[in-house]
């Protein structure tokens, strides 16, 4: 069944355009993820520091798998971007 993923972003105060590049090149790397179908990286209208990826993914298990195979080193160095904690859910038809 194919699950769809929905992760919220905010950025720290001054650091949305390096949190959308930091998005964008994490959206490269979860399309060529073994099992994702779709990802895309959408910035709110009205807010340009609030982001949205919605991912889909052929299972939960291979979106979980993507994370963990992901370089935590990377990760840690993005940190210092978000001005609140990212927030994400499953969702399915």
């Amino acid at each position: 069944m194919t699950v769809t993923r929905i992760n919220e972003f905010e950025a720290a105060a001054g650091k949305a355009e390096e949190l959308f590049q930091f998005l964008m090149t994490l959206k490269d790397y979860i399309a060529a993820s073994k099992g994702c179908e779709l990802c895309e990286v959408l910035r709110k209208n009205d807010n340009d520091a609030v982001f949205v990826v919605i991912e889909k993914w052929d299972s939960k298990e291979s979106h979980k798998q993507s994370i963990e195979a992901y370089p935590q080193e990377k990760m840690a160095e993005a940190m210092p971007l978000f001005g609140l904690p990212p927030k994400g859910a499953y969702y399915h038809n």
